[in-house]
């Protein structure tokens, strides 16, 4: 266990970044690094580092925090901030309800790709709907037409790592028996 916590930084991560810059709960937050640690994405973004020092963060991201790397970006500077990403070869993606949004089950998802997460309840701006690549969204079929933040990227990025898988370590955990 010694040997695969001193590498496990060094290890391949998928170049899935989550923009969570937009969220503002931080048990969502925390929630999301947890799955962005699980699944070993290139980035967690959050609109201010300070976010993963709170209690609440901390107490459902179970301390994942400190494996995961999350960066920060304003929402002021969203739009910004995706373009640049854009110029280093990522292809942003606004998890939306946008009527021309790709269903999940159809989204060809690019390696290089940045799933940008909306604000609870009002979901994603504008301005920075229109610095987005591409859109998917999840259909649902109940009378509530959302789900919270944290499923929500949960399952994009599990359809995400079904078409990209993981790459292969030779420091792989033992099978449990």
């Amino acid at each position: 266990m010694a040997l695969f916590r001193t590498q496990y930084p060094n290890l391949p991560r998928h170049p899935l970044v989550v923009c969570a810059s937009l969220v503002e709960n931080p048990m969502n937050l925390g929630m999301l690094c947890r799955t962005a640690e699980a699944f070993r994405l290139e980035a967690l973004v959050l609109r201010e580092l300070a976010l993963a020092r709170n209690r609440k963060f901390r107490q459902v991201a179970v301390a994942t925090h400190q494996w995961q790397p999350v960066v920060a970006c304003t929402a002021e500077r969203l739009p910004q901030w995706l373009d640049d990403r854009r110029q280093q070869g990522y292809i942003s993606i606004a998890l939306d309800l946008r009527p021309e949004a790709v269903p999940l089950a159809e989204m060809r998802f690019p390696e290089r790709a940045v799933l940008v997460l909306g604000r609870e309840l009002t979901g994603i701006p504008p301005a920075v709907a229109a610095a987005c690549d591409q859109a998917v969204v999840i259909p649902q079929y109940g009378v509530v037409q959302s789900l919270n933040v944290q499923t929500a990227a949960a399952l994009a990025i599990y359809a995400y790592i079904g078409q990209w898988g993981m790459p292969p370590t030779s420091l792989a955990r033992a099978p449990l028996e």
